[in-house]
C-alpha cells in the first residue's frame, strides 16, 4: 500500500514562508508526476503545482511566482517551496502522484495521505 507522509505546514503571518514535504514510499518514484493540492473546508480539492519526471513544472495561477515545486528522486521526496503567503493559502495541503503524463482530475486519485495544516494569519 502506497504511504504517504507530509510535513512542513502550521501557523505563519501573511508573507511569511513554509516549505513541505512529502516522502511517498511503494512507488517507482523516478518516473511519476507529483502534485501539490490544497483543500478548503467545502470546496475541492485543487492543484497548487506539478511538476513531471523530467522536472517540468506548472502552478496555479494563484501562487505562480510566490511558490515552487521541487523533487529529490534518491529521498523519494517531492517539496513546495511557499513564499509571500497570504490568508487564502490557508488550507490543508496534500501531495500524489500519477504514472504516465496525463495527470489525473484530483476526484480520481485512489488514496490520499493526511495532509499538512496550513493557517496563514497574523
Amino acid at each position: 500500500q502506497v504511504q504517504f507522509v507530509e510535513s512542513g505546514g502550521g501557523l505563519v503571518q501573511p508573507g511569511g514562508s513554509l516549505r513541505l514535504s512529502c516522502k511517498i514510499s511503494r512507488i517507482i518514484f523516478s518516473i511519476c508526476g507529483m502534485g501539490w493540492y490544497r483543500q478548503i473546508p467545502g470546496k475541492q480539492r485543487e492543484l497548487v503545482a506539478g511538476i513531471t519526471s523530467g522536472g517540468s513544472t506548472n502552478y496555479a495561477d494563484s501562487v505562480k511566482g510566490r511558490f515552487t515545486i521541487s523533487r529529490d528522486n534518491a529521498e523519494k521526496t517531492v517539496y513546495l517551496q511557499m513564499n509571500s503567503l497570504k490568508p487564502e493559502d490557508t488550507a490543508v495541503y496534500y501531495c500524489n502522484y500519477w504514472y504516465g503524463s496525463r495527470r489525473p482530475d484530483p476526484a480520481n486519485f485512489g488514496s490520499w495521505g493526511q495532509g499538512t495544516q496550513v493557517t496563514v494569519s497574523s
